[in-house]
């Protein structure tokens, strides 16, 4: 299979793939995924590196003098059952730390990402004569836990390896295969997520008088956080707060003694961002003190992201390489999104300017306009449904091709 740019992918690819979705690993856990990733790099001829920041795999090719850009793909996967029907479906479960069974699936493509930057260092290292520098290409763990890219970067990732000038990467998105979408300045939320445990006082179920109920008390903690962004925070501003766990209790006649709630906040302002933290702070010991709960709440964070921001004249200069490869009107910007990313570490980490891109990956029969208002980006599956799926041809390809097409416009063979 090729793409209209010249750049194949032929059916090892594609088993790698396949292999990789079928047996799905959560982050810091990605070590089968990091053996594959580390064995055709090195039959690829590159200098590789296992371990770093846990299961992160690192690759140096070095091909005369030039500049260093770093390509970087995520391997984790999430805890969702998958519900695709393909026959390569994920049927992985694993056993978390309080002894639960937890479906896991490649739900948010990290297994196409992987497969792709695979494809590419095989591609780059087969023909390096229209490139010269040192490709630096990262393999990082935990990407879900917005813990991978710091675990790196904590490792010594930039003196251990080339300083990079660029650092390069892309993302499947539920826009039609075929398209690449970026976004210059902020692109990417920012991410807080939060663990509220609300402490009550159990009772038998017919005896509500000699209880705080947690149940009732995190139910209205809940929609009076459904208040902070569209009664606190001005309109112009960019913030989403979602609760998207709740849990209190196993037997409908006995009131539990606590509940817990998990919320996550996006945000692109710093000071939006402390001003929606402080009211859910707030709002979770107000309500608590309220209802005369017996201990204060506690609020612990989970998980954080900082705001991805694409250096204006790095895009520009990818996404002008993408244009000429795939034509202009295959060249998309999404606007600023609410999803949230850890690759923008890597360049604050190193100084180096950030180039990050959607990369299309649903069947575009989906769609009609196949731009940002086509309605159908409301109705395809996205990343983290049960039912997300990139199509392989041309996600696969294409994919394969932007990685090669950006790294050879940032390493060029003659200045």
């Amino acid at each position: 299979m090729t793409t209209s740019g010249g750049i194949g992918t032929d059916r090892a690819l594609v088993d790698l793939y396949k292999d990789i979705h079928r047996h799905p690993e959560l982050g810091f856990r990605e070590h089968r995924t990091a053996a594959l990733v580390a064995d055709r790099l090195r039959g690829a001829g590159f200098d590789v590196t296992t371990g770093v920041g846990g299961t992160g795999v690192v690759g140096v090719l070095k091909n005369g003098a030039g500049p260093t850009a770093l390509l970087r793909a995520d391997m984790d996967a999430l805890p969702v059952r998958e519900d695709t029907g393909l026959d390569y479906a994920s049927t992985v479960t694993v056993t978390d730390e309080d002894g639960r069974t937890v479906p896991v699936s490649h739900a948010c493509g990290h297994d196409l990402h992987t497969t792709c930057l695979v494809g590419a260092a095989q591609t780059l290292a087969a023909d390096s004569s229209g490139w010269l520098g040192t490709l630096l290409l990262v393999f990082q763990p935990a990407e879900e836990l917005g813990a991978g890219a710091q675990a790196m970067v904590d490792d010594s990732l930039f003196d251990r390896f080339p300083m990079p000038d660029v650092v390069l990467g892309q993302h499947v998105a539920p826009l039609p295969a075929g398209k690449i979408a970026g976004h210059p300045g902020p692109a990417y939320a920012g991410s807080d997520s939060l663990r509220v445990r609300i402490v009550g006082r159990g009772a038998h179920g017919s005896m509500p008088e000699a209880s705080v109920d947690p149940v009732v008390l995190a139910a209205a903690t809940v929609l009076r956080l459904q208040t902070v962004v569209s009664r606190e925070i001005p309109s112009t501003a960019t913030a989403v707060l979602t609760v998207g766990s709740s849990h209190a209790g196993d037997a409908a006649n006995v009131i539990p003694g606590h509940a817990e709630i998990q919320l996550n906040v996006r945000s692109y302002d710093p000071a939006v961002r402390r001003r929606i933290l402080d009211s859910v702070e707030r709002i979770v010991r107000g309500e608590a003190a309220t209802a005369g709960a017996p201990e204060e709440p506690t609020i612990t964070e989970i998980e954080r992201f900082p705001v991805v921001i694409n250096d204006p004249a790095a895009l520009h200069r990818t996404l002008e390489a993408f244009a000429s490869w795939l034509g202009p009107d295959n060249i998309l910007d999404p606007g600023a999104g609410a999803g949230s990313e850890d690759v923008g570490i890597f360049a604050t980490g190193s100084g180096a300017p950030l180039s990050y891109w959607l990369l299309g990956g649903a069947d575009p029969a989906q769609f009609t306009t196949g731009d940002m208002t086509d309605p159908a980006l409301l109705t395809v599956p996205s990343n983290h449904s049960p039912r997300y799926a990139p199509v392989i041809d041309p996600t696969l390809p294409i994919g394969v091709g932007a990685l090669v097409t950006a790294a050879r416009t940032w390493l060029p063979a003659t200045r």
